[in-house]
């Protein structure tokens, strides 16, 4: 009876978080926290910082830098990088929604053995490590247009802008076709069949009832595919040959050549601010067009 009376439900629940909330609290907070900290001091010559030696500089850098006379003068570089990621992280989230959602689609009308095939054929990239599957070349597409006689050098892709964002793509796919699918798989078909004896046409009963539905689905997939995709380094390096920076080739270079660990940290807290801030817009938008 002491021992049933010691554990209450109430500590029963806490035992059985604490270990998950101890690792969050390890793995997550303390290094965010230590990376916080670091973006408020003053950067060390050689490498690391220096405790003790506060300063807003790391953040003001951001929009501006110190000329030959030691004074702030605007400098938009770090924006264009900001603005590239950005912009090529929406192109992946564009083109893996254009080609995920119908292939979600297809999987989820199948029958569940042909259905559990295509899926284990979606997750067989996840088999191999991303970064081989980012740097192997000679595969099918590539074999394919040098006997047509159109090969990647003939394209001049490589090392663009483009073949980063096809990296991107190639990469996050998958992130996009199993939300939506894990959506769609919940779905009453029966709501179809309503929809086609109302009337509807098959575009209409797409629109207005399977995309609605799967799309706690679709928003999940942007979000899973976006927010990688925007801070990836090897994409960008390995496709880009370096030209194409982005804000984890930045963040570092910040931390690596430049030796500025506390910029490397700012920048780091400015991508994760900007990704919190958009997705604490979405979540009011949602939440209002959700009591309306």
């Amino acid at each position: 009876m002491r021992i049933n009376s010691l554990w209450t439900p109430n500590r029963r629940r806490v035992a059985l978080l604490a270990p998950a909330v101890l690792m969050l609290v390890a793995f997550m907070v303390l290094p965010m926290g230590l990376v916080a900290l670091m973006s408020w001091l003053e950067p060390d010559p050689f490498g690391g910082v220096q405790w003790g030696q506060w300063t807003t500089d790391s953040y003001v850098r951001f929009l501006f830098d110190r000329d030959l006379d030691d004074q702030w003068v605007l400098n938009t570089d770090y924006l264009q990088i900001f603005a590239r990621s950005f912009g090529l992280a929406l192109i992946a989230v564009v083109i893996t929604l254009l080609v995920g959602l119908p292939v979600a689609f297809y999987i989820a009308l199948q029958d569940e053995k042909r259905r559990n095939l295509l899926l284990l054929l979606i997750t067989i990239p996840f088999w191999v490590n991303l970064l081989v599957r980012t740097y192997g070349n000679g595969g099918l597409v590539e074999q394919g247009l040098n006997q047509l006689g159109a090969g990647l050098e003939g394209l001049n892709i490589l090392y663009t802008p483009w073949a980063v964002a096809i990296g991107l793509v190639y990469a996050y796919l998958p992130f996009m076709v199993l939300p939506i699918y894990s959506s769609l798989e919940k779905m009453d078909w029966r709501l179809v069949e309503a929809a086609f004896d109302l009337g509807a046409n098959r575009w209409q009963a797409f629109r207005r009832v399977v995309l609605p539905l799967a799309m706690p689905g679709v928003v999940a997939g942007c979000l899973l595919v976006f927010i990688p995709a925007l801070g990836t380094y090897y994409i960008p390096e390995l496709l880009g040959g370096g030209k194409q920076m982005m804000i984890g080739s930045l963040i570092q270079s910040q931390f690596g050549s430049a030796r500025n660990w506390p910029f490397g940290a700012a920048l780091a807290f400015a991508l994760l601010g900007m990704v919190l801030l958009g997705m604490w817009l979405y979540a009011r938008r949602y939440q209002r067009s959700t009591v309306a």
